[in-house]
């Protein structure tokens, strides 16, 4: 009876290792294309920059919430060009990103709204940055661990039919009615 119980724990053991030694993360995927545009800004000074939206080329999202991965590559590319270009060193950069334009455009216009438009009396200065001046350049997330993964496709999940009766909260199946 002692060697069975030692192997089912040396088995637990085992199975435990290996659940918490797998990645829990989400398989990357790649677009053909996507659209970006970067914002720039800092705490010193009142100038603030919008670059142009770009369409770039295989650009790697996370499958499960659809988020730009890598996206402080893109943002460093950014802040990189801000310093040395534009000779404004430690400016905070983000980078917005969809796979559909008309995403972006609605991010960009409330974006420019907010910093153009302000009610509480703030002045900023608004520059332009175009795709001439500056553009994003596609970063590889393959890291030859993760294989690319095909865009996810939406499955329909089956329902179960419903015949009028919902079973009780607590999981107990109901008497079996009387007659």
């Amino acid at each position: 009876m002692k060697p069975i119980r030692q192997l089912t724990i040396a088995t637990a053991i085992v199975a435990m290792l290996a659940i918490a030694n797998t990645p829990l993360r989400a398989k990357n995927y790649v677009t053909p294309k996507a659209y970006m545009f970067g914002f720039s800004a800092s705490f010193n000074d009142s100038i603030v920059y919008f670059t142009d939206i770009q369409e770039v080329d295989s650009v790697w999202f996370m499958q499960k919430r659809k988020l730009l991965a890598g996206r402080a590559n893109y943002s460093s590319q950014l802040r990189e060009y801000c310093a040395g270009k534009l000779d404004m060193p430690k400016r905070t950069c983000v980078v917005i990103c969809s796979e559909k334009r008309k995403d972006v455009e609605k991010k960009y216009e409330k974006m420019k709204r907010m910093y153009t438009q302000n009610k509480k009396g703030a002045i900023y200065d608004v520059r332009f940055i175009t795709s001439s001046d500056f553009k994003f350049t596609s970063v590889n997330m393959d890291e030859g661990t993760e294989e690319p993964v095909a865009k996810p496709e939406k499955k329909k999940k089956d329902k179960p039919k419903k015949d009028g009766k919902r079973p009780p909260r607590d999981g107990k199946m109901p008497p079996p009615p009387r007659n």
